[in-house]
């Protein structure tokens, strides 16, 4: 991270109204611009200055339900009462929306919660949606290679994951091929079926199939979808999160590739089933700040703030998802320790999914997977 000896930065002014008023974001009123002043030396994860931004509006969007809380309250209310912000929120995330406001220079969500691939692709492209980020304003020392890029910061980590009911087998699957293996292990499997694609089931049909973790990039797609064909009589698919939970809850799935915080979630709620963490996959989502935000640097700030230490280990402890900066220590029970993916008996076993193919391809894969859900 290159370094100042002072972190001060101005706003930009905006032109809104049909009359060209102008407005200041720090200052709340006209005139030439008014100066955030984040403090002396290099930025500090996890900190903000206090009153820096006093009155400055910034709204975080993020997707919604408990994790959104989980943001809020962990980290948007307290970087708003530490900074002096005027923090808002609106979601879900919706990527048109963000184009629509880059587009017409009307930018009204200042930090974004969204897809690491859809973020590696607005960094790709020199037409993209996504500003920088401000390695000045953010300190990234304490965030492990591979989790950070030009255009996002982490906004978290989490597993993709199956899981099985424990009451179904007399033998515990122990991996992929198990997974696909429907003599052995009978019953439904469960899968996402969704207008999307990424990291999941395709790289487990191909470890399943036996490719060596070192080589699974690029993906073979086509072996990849011969493999999934053996089992898709036995696939059954959810569509979202909330979907996927219920499935294990309810039974209806033997084994259920999902979301590391929904099967968290409904093995909380009684559900007798049992994680397999061997050759799971490790994602994260990505934090972006739109092109054209009307405050950028105080977005930065809320950004490092994000990335802190113990607002990483409260976010860990208030939504099960894991931290993303070294030092955080979430203090979580036995069934979250379970699925912190950031637990080195969990973490040695992952597979460290490759976001930039996924980037540079999706388009063509997004087509063809949409190809085959409809059989």
């Amino acid at each position: 991270m290159k370094n100042k000896n002072t972190r001060r930065v101005l706003t930009s002014v905006l032109a809104a109204g049909a009359a060209g008023a102008l407005l200041v974001g720090c200052s709340g009123g006209g005139g030439a611009g008014a100066e955030i002043d984040l403090g002396e030396g290099p930025a500090a994860v996890g900190t903000v200055k206090a009153g820096a931004l006093d009155g400055v509006p910034l709204t975080f969007v993020s997707w919604g339900g408990s994790f959104q809380k989980g943001q809020m309250d962990a980290i948007a209310y307290p970087f708003a009462e530490e900074s002096g912000a005027n923090m808002l929120e609106d979601g879900p995330t919706e990527y048109a929306k963000v184009k629509a406001q880059v587009d017409s220079n009307n930018v009204n969500w200042d930090v974004v919660d969204t897809d690491v691939i859809w973020a590696e692709k607005q960094c790709a492209d020199e037409n993209g949606l996504l500003q920088k980020i401000n390695y000045d304003i953010v300190d990234s020392s304490k965030i492990p290679e591979g989790l950070f890029g030009d255009c996002y910061v982490p906004a978290m980590q989490y597993g993709y994951v199956f899981v099985y009911n424990t009451e179904k087998y007399d033998t515990a699957p122990t991996g992929w091929a198990d997974f696909f293996d429907t003599k052995k292990f009978p019953g439904k499997r469960a899968i996402a079926g969704f207008e999307d694609v990424g990291p999941g089931i395709h790289e487990g049909a191909l470890l399943a199939d036996g490719v060596a973790e070192d080589e699974l990039y690029p993906l073979d797609m086509d072996r990849a979808y011969n493999k999934i064909d053996t089992i898709r009589d036995d696939l059954v698919f959810w569509k979202t999160g909330a979907e996927s939970t219920q499935m294990i809850e309810s039974g209806e799935a033997d084994m259920a590739l999902v979301w590391s915080g929904r099967g968290y979630e409904a093995i909380k709620n009684g559900a007798k089933y049992a994680p397999v963490w061997n050759q799971s996959l490790v994602l994260f989502e990505a934090l972006t700040v739109p092109k054209n935000a009307k405050n950028p640097d105080a977005s930065m700030a809320f950004l490092n703030y994000y990335l802190g230490a113990d607002q990483q280990a409260k976010l860990t402890e208030m939504t099960s998802y894991s931290p993303v900066n070294v030092d955080a220590k979430p203090q979580v029970d036995e069934l979250g320790q379970n699925f912190l993916v950031t637990n080195p008996e969990i973490a040695e076993q992952m597979v460290v999914s490759d976001t930039a193919w996924w980037a540079q391809n999706y388009d063509a894969e997004l087509e063809r997977w949409m190809k085959w859900l409809q059989g």
